[in-house]
């Protein structure tokens, strides 16, 4: 049996945002379990074979020079977008390489700051590119992106942002930039996003789940769709998830034992009283569009963790795991320690202790998730190590989410 290529690579990934907020693509980021060659052209032809029309575009980042020398010399028009780091353009090599892979049609996207772009000769190598910003950058794009005011004008030299129209950007951590860079300078995509100060901007204002995922939910009930697409729905918002749990057990509904499930909470429930319990939600439901990546960040890391658990699980454990996942972040979004939030709800041990205790059995899958979610390679073969588990089920199962995840479209 050939043994696949996913056994000799660890892989990592980082969502691209887009202009609308919703997923525009995703980076993979891609080295060498070893000191051994990879074969280029057949893990070019594993992610063709897993990718589909709805599948996010793919940005390759490769984390070593050999294996984007291999990928440059190898991958035929059409592959995926591959990133090439400015900084490893000194090597006249692999220069030529990118040269030829250019002639042969390959989209290639450069990275470096956006102080120090390349010359002439080498940017008509590259599609697009993904760009740094330096402090004093960043300051000049937030002092010229205000609309001047009648009677005002901006101080000379300080008029014009640095920011490129049309790039990539990456490591935006202002709410203001990220929206001058997407909105005013058409970046095709921010490669992560800039949670804690979106949070942060929004601190003085009670958090609510999503008035599209109310109204989708709502209109489920109403076509009189499944149980598994009321609690598909559900689960794709960790807040509204919550305040459902929450609400299945107070007090006021007078159930005799604790609801630790989505599921069991729709059906002790009744959809009747459920459309109600919508319908209280929705006046208040947020329309806060900065707010998506950060519930899609959480839900794909849940989805991620669902598939990560021993395949042949029942479904009501792999729909705690899900939950497991789903629910891990909530701090973030909540502004308080995340094992106070859990104690509001009677979840099972197994999702407390692996979020808040960091052990039992959920825990290496929430490791992992969070690992994935990251370019530290030698974390993640750590993780497999300690966990025994194998680096090419690992790929293929995180391959596999990426490639099912949807584009987003404006919700």
């Amino acid at each position: 049996m050939v043994q696949s290529v996913l056994g000799s690579l660890v892989l990592g990934y980082r969502p691209l945002w887009g202009a609308a907020r919703s997923l525009a693509g995703v980076q993979l980021y891609v080295r060498e379990a070893a000191a051994v060659g990879v074969d280029a052209p057949h893990l070019l032809r594993t992610v063709q074979e897993m990718w589909s029309a709805s599948s996010p575009p793919l940005l390759i980042s490769p984390l070593s020079r050999q294996l984007l020398s291999d990928l440059l010399e190898h991958a035929p028009r059409g592959s995926p977008w591959i990133l090439v780091p400015g900084q490893w353009l000194g090597d006249s090599a692999l220069f030529a390489q990118v040269q030829a892979a250019h002639q042969r049609g390959l989209r290639l996207v450069w990275r470096g700051p956006l102080g120090r772009l390349p010359e002439p000769e080498v940017a008509r190598c590259f599609d697009n590119s993904l760009l740094s910003l330096q402090p004093e950058e960043a300051m000049a794009a937030l002092q010229a992106s205000p609309p001047a005011r009648p009677g005002t004008h901006h101080p000379p030299g300080q008029g014009t942002s640095p920011v490129i129209d049309g790039q990539m950007y990456e490591d935006i951590a202002s709410r203001a930039l990220m929206s001058h860079c997407l909105d005013e300078h058409r970046a095709v995509a921010l490669a992560g996003w800039p949670k804690e100060d979106v949070l942060y901007s929004l601190r003085h204002q009670p958090m609510q789940p999503a008035h599209a995922t109310i109204l989708k939910l709502l209109k489920a009930i109403d076509a009189e769709q499944s149980l598994d697409v009321f609690e598909g729905i559900l689960g794709e918002d960790p807040l509204l998830a919550y305040r459902f749990m929450v609400y299945t057990n107070s007090a006021s509904l007078g159930l005799r034992t604790g609801i630790d499930s989505l599921r069991r909470g729709l059906v002790m429930m009744g959809y009747g009283s459920i459309r109600k319990w919508l319908g209280d939600q929705l006046p208040h439901a947020s329309t806060e569009a900065d707010l998506r990546p950060v519930r899609e960040s959480m839900v794909l890391r849940a989805r991620l963790m669902e598939q990560l658990i021993e395949p042949g699980l029942q479904h009501e454990l792999r729909s705690e795991v899900y939950l497991c996942g789903l629910l891990s972040q909530l701090d973030d979004l909540l502004g308080e320690p995340v094992g106070t939030i859990l104690h509001r709800i009677p979840l099972s041990d197994r999702v407390f202790d692996a979020i808040v205790m960091n052990h039992g059995p959920y825990a290496p899958c929430l490791q992992m998730a969070r690992a994935l979610e990251t370019d530290d390679a030698s974390a993640i073969h750590q993780l497999c190590t300690d966990h025994e588990m194998e680096q090419e089920d690992i790929n293929r199962i995180l391959l596999r989410t990426l490639a099912s995840t949807r584009r987003g479209t404006p919700a």
